[in-house]
């Protein structure tokens, strides 16, 4: 019996030291995050928590904002930009680690309406449809706004949708406008209506991709890291096979 005790006090000890040597290692990360990534950033975070003990703060918005942000002192640790040029402008710029950036998804643009059967599938209504509001985020600021002013002129419908543009600071506004009905269309990005790999509300057409820059989602390790080895290890979790599944569910390709 004393010998029992004796092992079981042993395990709960060794269990206890490693719960202590976990929590004394654990960083944390401060994570600037573009704002069409926020669902899949959020399960990717969850999974990476529970496997290595670190926590991840995430903060979502524009890459635009976040470029300027960051050039002003703003504490972040990584960076997951929606577009190439902001992370490699930081990295130019020394204000990012050299050789840390890489593309973790392609982006999709998509002309969306909250109304079923609003928007076809060659996004007609554009040209043809009684609507009043097209939102989409600004394109200074978004990447995926940039996105849709470069379809828009390529369909040669910028200079016709002026008066009807509403513009939204980020990818999520643009959403919102048209979510809650101030807007009949908007130009967001295919993983805000998509879960486990299906659209899942109101109507939509797929943007083909030749309208458009390629939209390649950008991640880089920022010079100002506190806990430069769990940042990476947070970037390095983010080009795993397990975060690769979430990225794909949400309506991305992968690099």
């Amino acid at each position: 019996m004393e010998l029992r005790k004796s092992h079981r006090l042993v395990l709960l000890g060794a269990l206890l030291f490693g719960t202590m040597i976990r929590s004394v290692y654990a960083g944390e990360v401060n994570a600037a995050v573009a704002a069409n990534f926020t669902a899949p950033v959020q399960q990717i975070v969850a999974l990476f928590e529970k496997e290595t003990g670190n926590t991840v703060k995430l903060s979502f918005g524009s890459s635009g904002k976040f470029y300027s942000q960051i050039k002003e002192g703003a504490p972040f640790d990584v960076f997951l930009a929606a577009d190439e040029k902001n992370p490699k402008l930081l990295e130019q710029e020394s204000l990012a680690v050299a050789n840390t950036r890489f593309v973790y998804a392609l982006g999709k643009l998509v002309l969306w309406s909250a109304k079923p059967g609003f928007v076809d599938d060659k996004g007609a209504v554009l040209s043809k449809g009684s609507y009043n509001k097209l939102s989409y985020a600004d394109p200074k600021l978004a990447p995926y706004g940039l996105a849709a002013q470069e379809t828009l002129q390529k369909l040669e419908l910028w200079d016709k949708v002026q008066s009807k543009l509403v513009t939204g600071e980020s990818i999520t506004q643009a959403y919102q406008f048209a979510a809650t009905g101030n807007a009949e269309l908007a130009f967001i990005a295919l993983s805000q209506i998509t879960k486990d790999g299906k659209v899942t509300e109101g109507s939509w057409w797929v943007v083909p991709e030749n309208l458009y820059t390629p939209i390649k989602q950008s991640a880089v390790l920022l010079s100002a890291a506190k806990d430069k080895i769990a940042a990476q290890a947070f970037l390095d979790f983010l080009k795993s096979k397990k975060a690769a599944a979430i990225i794909r569910s949400f309506g991305y390709e992968l690099p």
